[in-house]
């Protein structure tokens, strides 16, 4: 079992390696809303633009040296500027 102590070290490391969002591998967003370690989950917001993206397809989370961190495939309209909320849970498996 690992404790909930190195749960959320560990939340930490990855919340301060995470520099911006790439959408579509297009529009990069470095501005966040909200960028903050929760107990073991890292939790972000951030705008998307409706100027820069209609359909967001896939959301990269990368760090400052351009290293992908994630990357996940979702379907996204986007109509008006929109807030998203992004949550990485760590956690033991």
């Amino acid at each position: 079992m690992i404790s909930a102590t190195l749960l959320t070290d560990l939340a930490e490391v990855v919340n301060g390696k995470i520099a911006k969002v790439v959408l579509n591998d297009a529009v990069e967003l470095t501005d966040f809303s909200i960028k903050r370690v929760d107990g073991s989950t890292v939790a972000m917001q951030y705008i998307i633009p409706a100027s820069s993206v209609s359909l967001v397809t896939n959301i990269k989370l990368k760090s400052s040296a351009d290293e992908t961190l994630t990357d996940n495939n979702v379907h996204v309209p986007i109509t008006s500027d929109t807030l998203l909320l992004h949550t990485l849970p760590i956690k033991e498996v």
